[in-house]
């Protein structure tokens, strides 16, 4: 099943993710519309910062989901088969079990509706509008050990690259 991932040292905290993600949720499904509309469209991805660094943040879609525990309607649900837990709107009666338990703090009210939102994953599109729009490549959709794979890559050629400098500049560590 393949998963949303952020690279930390990518995200510039630009919020591009933000905005397409919003503009994905509207009725217009593009941006200059999108934001003439009434309500206006919601994004389900947050940019946080803490010094200088940047992280999106969205839905991790648990395997094992606190908010489809304590959801007492059946209004989020888990499938199996794609790993995304989805809310089904109809269903929620707006008691916030699902927010209050989310370890992550992702779902969201609905303005003006006790409703709540939170990350579908993009549904209709075959990567989400966050991945997508994102810039530097901060947002990776992939299934998890693709990603290791990467990140493990990622970590030798660093390690080899900062060896090679200090056998060069006599056993001192120079920063790349």
């Amino acid at each position: 099943m393949k998963g949303i991932f952020v690279d930390l040292e990518r995200c510039m905290g630009c919020k591009n993710c933000e905005v397409y993600c919003a503009v994905e949720h509207s009725a217009a499904k593009n941006l200059f519309p999108a934001v003439m509309e009434k309500p206006s469209p919601v994004r389900r991805i947050s940019v946080e910062s803490s010094g200088d660094t940047c992280l999106p943040l969205q839905c991790r879609h648990c395997e094992e989901a606190p908010c489809v525990d304590a959801c007492p309607s059946g209004a989020m649900k888990n499938n199996p088969e794609t790993g995304v837990v989805s809310h089904d709107q109809d269903r929620c009666i707006g008691c916030w079990m699902c927010a209050m338990v989310c370890p992550f703090g992702v779902i969201s009210p609905q303005p003006d509706s006790k409703i709540v939102l939170k990350c579908d994953r993009c549904p209709d599109l075959e990567t989400p509008a966050c991945v997508s729009a994102c810039p530097t490549k901060a947002l990776l959709f992939d299934e998890l050990a693709n990603i290791m794979k990467k990140t493990r890559k990622n970590v030798t050629g660093r390690t080899i690259s900062a060896t090679k400098k200090e056998t060069i500049t006599g056993g001192i560590l120079c920063e790349p």
